[in-house]
Order: structure tokens, then C-alpha cells, then sequence
């Protein structure tokens, strides 16, 4: 093992995209600390990584609020010493009602976890990267396909990973001063929980249900290694990886 390994924080990591991102970012010799919600999945996450468990930490955190995320940074730091890796993660969706019937708090929901909670993330991260030694670091949005193109009834997801798409070119122009920079991984439809349901069927643009095909989490996970482990001086702004026969191109 690396006696001197890269920090990485790895929010959303109690299950799916998160967890295979952590597993894998463990398995590279990094430390991780892994945020979410629940404190039982986190720990599942880390008795997932056998040996490697001992350079994670677990931090229960909800990403909507400034002083969880603040002591999730904090107490990295106190453990590890430094951050040189963010993967804004974390996510939720709304009920698939019309856009007329959408509840204000199911949109707030949303856009507090997926938007504000990245940009919080990304304001701690940016006060440590640019005041440690060596100075910098790198963050790593989760976008989705819906940055590109929504599905039907889904306008908080695909208003919040729009914006996510903003950020992300914000973060990068922001962060050049400083060593940080900054890229998005675009997923379609990896094979998590929230998902599975594809396997029955989802709506279409013209009314219709279809099954999708997934993919396994797995590959999201090598894509953001590989972007991790780039040297500051170079950067990948945006990838795409997907089911190569999901409805992308031409969807709608």
C-alpha cells in the first residue's frame, strides 16, 4: 500500500455509482472517506473493501446542509490531511408525476441533493485544495444523460443535472488559479437500485414503456479512476458512458 495515498471524498457512497466509485478508488491505493445519509450503508461500503477498510472513513452527512458538509471535510482532513479528490455524487429523483403536479417539495428535494448539494461539496473543497501542500485537486461531478436530454416527467432530475453541467464548467474556469480542476462523467443507466425498474419497463417520449439495458456500475467506476488519476495539468472536462443501446441518440 501507499504509505502516503491520494485523499479522496466519495459522497453518495452507501450504494450504487458511489460504492463501486469508492471500491474502486480503494482498490487504486487511495483513502476514502465515504459520505451519506445512513451510517449503516456507509459501513457496509467499507466492510466491502476487506484490508483497504482501514484507510476508509465513514462520515454520515446530508449534503443540503452547509455544517454536515463542513464537518465531513473537516474531519477528512483531521484524519488524512488533505483532499486531492471530490466525486460530487450524491442524488435523489421525484415521483414521475407531470410537471403540473409536481409537489414543491419533491422539486426541492432534488435540486437541494443533486445541485446545492455538489455545490457545497465544491465550496469546502475548493477553501482546502487551494491552501494545502502540494496545492490542488480534482473534482468529478456525477452528470447523467439527462444533462443532455430529459425523460418524461422528470423535470426536477433533469433541471438539477443541467445545472450540474454549469457547475462543472464554472468549477473548472474557477479552479485553474488554484491547481483545481474539474470534470463530469454523463451515466446511462447503470445497473443500481434506482434503475431496476428498467428491467420492467420505462416511459418513453411517445407514451410508450420499454425495457433499457443496463450496465454494470463497474465501468463507471474504471472511467473515474482514470480521470482521477490524470495530473492536474491535464483533464477531462466531459464523458459519456452508457448502454450502448439505451435510448440516447434520437431519444425523443
Amino acid at each position: 500500500m501507499n504509505s502516503n495515498p491520494r485523499i479522496a471524498i466519495v459522497t453518495g457512497a452507501g450504494s450504487g455509482i458511489g460504492r463501486s466509485v469508492a471500491l474502486a478508488l480503494l482498490q487504486e491505493g487511495y483513502a476514502v472517506a465515504l459520505a451519506g445519509r445512513r451510517a449503516d450503508s456507509l459501513a457496509a461500503t467499507a466492510a466491502a473493501a476487506g484490508a483497504a477498510q482501514a484507510r476508509t472513513l465513514v462520515v454520515p452527512t446530508d449534503v443540503t446542509q452547509a455544517e454536515s458538509v463542513q464537518n465531513l471535510f473537516a474531519k477528512t482532513v483531521e484524519r488524512f490531511g488533505r483532499v486531492d479528490l471530490l466525486f460530487n455524487n450524491a442524488g435523489t429523483v421525484a415521483p414521475g408525476v407531470p410537471l403540473e403536479d409536481l409537489a414543491i417539495e419533491n422539486w426541492k428535494a432534488v435540486v437541494d441533493t443533486i445541485l446545492t448539494g455538489a455545490f457545497l461539496c465544491t465550496r469546502e473543497a475548493f477553501r482546502i485544495m487551494k491552501n494545502q501542500q502540494p496545492r490542488g485537486g480534482r473534482i468529478i461531478n456525477n452528470g447523467s444523460i439527462s444533462a443532455h436530454v430529459p425523460r418524461p416527467n422528470t423535470a426536477a432530475y433533469t433541471a438539477s443535472k443541467h445545472a450540474i453541467t454549469g457547475l462543472t464548467k464554472s468549477t473548472s474556469l474557477d479552479g485553474r488559479k488554484h491547481d483545481i480542476a474539474c470534470g463530469q462523467i454523463d451515466i446511462g443507466n447503470a445497473a443500481t437500485v434506482l434503475t431496476s425498474k428498467m428491467a420492467q419497463g420505462v416511459p418513453q417520449a411517445d407514451g410508450s414503456l420499454a425495457v433499457e439495458p443496463t450496465i454494470d456500475p463497474e465501468h463507471v467506476a474504471r472511467a473515474v479512476v482514470y480521470m482521477a488519476g490524470l495530473p492536474l495539468d491535464v483533464n477531462v472536462p466531459f464523458v459519456t458512458v452508457m448502454a450502448t443501446k439505451m435510448p440516447y441518440a434520437g431519444r425523443g
